[in-house]
């Protein structure tokens, strides 16, 4: 039986590097990270060719600079430039008081797959979208030689398109102030992502709709009791009423931020504190308006035997998630709560710009 990592495993081993800091090689590239790219470890790139700056065309937009790639530009690296740089294009905190970061050379010919993919690996490893990398003649002995992770273009392609499986690894009787009569059910996915979490409240018959809900993780509105959004206030209230009830399921979606992590949605933050609405910091960052797979909430309630909800939600896009992989939405449940003079803006961004019914 082969001990090495197969190639979910190494897709996973990529994330954790990138993290870190640390190269890995995918099709034909060399890439790293921008956010944890090192003065080191650039010039160490450098040295083995020619070395562009893979962002999306979200990005491109504001820099000015042209996605002849389509959702993606490859940007020529300018001689000479130290991390900060590199930083700097990726990252738009300081975009108004550096607004000359260019003019940008974007790259037209060649083939920008294996770029698209890493921009995805950064993605998913809730890194900034946006990649050094460099094209190198002989992908595997390079990672050989440098104990580097590799994976295979189709590897990267297929980890980033599919739907992952999720398996329950435990469920326990958790009393809440809402219903004593709780289990909280742990489903962890094959591809070493984070763990998300069912909380299932009484005993919902499985062959009826359940009364459900998709709660995506809001650390800050949550935990904190955050006044910018109104998820604290829809977790609880959902709880509350299916309490009420008697049965439902809350599932708790670890996709911080929309699905770009706690530290992207702090930046984000930090752009609508200088008057970018919460589409508009997103686009600056270079994500799309929402980066959350729903395919997940429809995946925990098949393993969990429901085939149909009644769903607690304000946005559509989740109904439409569900329906198309096999989750019968009978009801839309609103779920109005929690707006604050704090999160105007914010809620009347999610209706005219993400279509919420508020």
């Amino acid at each position: 039986m082969p001990l090495g990592p197969d190639s979910t495993e190494r897709i996973a081993r990529a994330r954790g590097d990138l993290r870190m800091g640390v190269p890995v090689v995918v099709g034909g590239l060399v890439i790293a990270a921008a956010e944890t790219l090192t003065p080191e470890r650039l010039a160490a790139l450098r040295g083995l060719g020619d070395a562009v700056l893979a962002i999306t065309a979200r990005r491109a937009a504001t820099l000015k600079a042209r996605p002849y790639d389509g959702d993606i530009a490859r940007l020529r690296l300018p001689a000479d430039v130290e991390p900060g740089w590199v930083q700097a294009v990726a990252d738009p905190a300081d975009d108004l008081q550096n607004p000359l970061l260019g003019p940008f050379v974007s790259l037209r010919d060649g083939d920008a797959a294996a770029h698209r993919a890493a921009i995805g690996l950064a993605k998913s490893a809730r890194l900034l979208p946006a990649v050094l990398a460099v094209g190198i003649a002989d992908p595997a002995g390079l990672a050989s030689a440098q104990g580097l992770t590799l994976v295979s273009l189709a590897e990267a392609a297929a980890a980033l398109a599919d739907e992952t499986h999720l398996a329950e690894v435990v469920s326990a009787r958790v009393p809440l102030a809402v219903s004593k009569a709780t289990r909280l059910h742990v489903f962890r996915p094959a591809d070493g992502s984070e763990e998300h979490y069912a909380v299932e409240i009484g005993t919902p018959p499985r062959g009826a709709p359940v009364l459900a809900r998709l709660h995506s993780a809001c650390f800050t509105g949550d935990l904190l009791g955050s006044l910018k959004c109104d998820c604290g206030a829809q977790l609880n209230a959902a709880l509350a009423q299916m309490g009420a009830e008697g049965a439902g399921v809350l599932l708790y979606l670890n996709q911080e931020g929309r699905g770009i992590g706690l530290a992207n949605k702090m930046r984000a933050y930090s752009l609508q504190d200088q008057g970018f609405d919460t589409v508009e910091a997103n686009h600056r960052l270079g994500f799309e308006d929402d980066e959350r797979d729903f395919r997940l909430g429809a995946a925990i309630l098949r393993e969990m035997g429901f085939s149909a909800v009644r769903l607690m939600t304000n946005n559509p896009a989740k109904i439409e998630m569900m329906r198309a992989n096999g989750i019968d939405v009978v009801g839309r449940v609103p779920l109005k709560v929690g707006h604050t003079a704090e999160n105007a803006r914010y809620l009347a961004t999610k209706a005219e710009k993400s279509g919420h019914l508020l």
